[in-house]
């Protein structure tokens, strides 16, 4: 599968949002805010890994981070603590 980058369409406009990437490898998916990474869902079903730093750097990552995840930064966090997710340095 070749790498393709788009940009994230936001759930609310239904438009493309600047700075907001989905990239998808033969290895998963990625969310890229801005020039960070900030989620990967492996192909192979492991564990979603969340960057350790920026998984919840600001309002705006958080905002779409939702988005690409379905979730809420609540229910994220829920996950984090329970193990469900991984925090890992993604950059």
């Amino acid at each position: 599968m070749k790498t393709k980058v788009s940009n994230l369409t936001s759930t609310r406009s239904g438009r493309e949002v600047s700075n907001q990437f989905e990239i998808q490898t033969s290895e998963g998916r990625f969310f890229q805010s801005y020039d960070s990474i900030i989620v990967f869902i492996p192909a192979d079903g492991s564990k979603i890994q969340l960057d350790e730093r920026y998984w919840n750097y600001s309002k705006t990552t958080s905002k779409y981070r939702n988005e690409f995840l379905r979730e809420t930064t609540k229910e994220t966090q829920a996950k984090i603590d329970s193990g469900a997710y991984k925090l890992v340095n993604l950059n």
